[in-house]
């Protein structure tokens, strides 16, 4: 596919939704993400719906759907980053292994929760597919787990969100320690989220790690992982 395609696909996101532009209702959304980025002002269901009129992907090599994920990622309003995401996260079938690379450079750039989590949706939809015929592929989280980037290492903890019995316990517990001397926000948060999130499949796992390893997790992790276990 050439690359005028792929600008010609961006142009009609855009022309879709810069005239849904709502001055007044981006200041609170720019004041929420601490002023780091700007905003056309749309919310979440009005952006989706006015996207779904858009010619199918379904057609698109994976190369395609990164070229454009790239493109929109380039606009400066962060709705066009969210757009990115949701084609990615629609589309995810037709990403692979492959995929990862351009997939973790996008997550560094522009960086903020909001994109990272949902990048780190789109690798986990991905590895839990290659998964059953494609060996240890978690390896590569393995790698990111160890990143320089914060980013990298939040999707590396964040990246078996919903897997439930799939859930690589071994794994999520050694991800869990691994990063639980940190500091950072972000990274206490994720490792709360990620043990929450399993906690739905198996509670009591997920008591007995914040029970062995209390002294080990911070408050924040700790109060995170246990909202649901009563």
């Amino acid at each position: 596919m050439t690359n005028h395609v792929v600008a010609e696909q961006r142009s009609q996101i855009e022309s879709a939704l810069r005239p849904l532009a709502d001055a007044a209702q981006a200041v609170p959304m720019r004041a929420y993400m601490l002023d780091q980025f700007a905003f056309l002002g749309i919310r979440a269901t009005p952006r989706r719906q006015a996207l779904r009129g858009l010619p199918q992907l379904k057609t698109w090599s994976a190369s395609d759907l990164l070229s454009l994920a790239e493109a929109l990622w380039e606009l400066p309003e962060r709705e066009f980053q969210y757009a990115a995401v949701d084609l990615l996260a629609k589309h995810q079938r037709q990403l692979g292994m492959d995929s990862l690379p351009r997939l973790l450079q996008l997550v560094q750039h522009h960086a903020w929760w909001d994109t990272v989590d949902g990048l780190a949706g789109v690798v986990g939809d991905i590895l839990l597919r290659a998964r059953t015929d494609q060996g240890d592929v978690q390896r590569s989280m393995d790698v990111c787990l160890r990143d320089a980037n914060v980013w990298i290492r939040r999707v590396a903890m964040l990246h078996q969100l919903g897997w439930k019995a799939q859930t690589d316990e071994t794994r999520l517990l050694h991800y869990a320690l691994a990063l639980a001397p940190e500091t950072e926000f972000f990274i206490r948060k994720s490792i709360g989220w990620a043990l929450r999130d399993y906690a739905r499949t198996r509670p009591e796992v997920v008591r007995a790690i914040l029970s062995k390893h209390a002294e080990a997790l911070s408050g924040l992790t700790r109060r995170e992982a246990g909202k649901h276990l009563g």
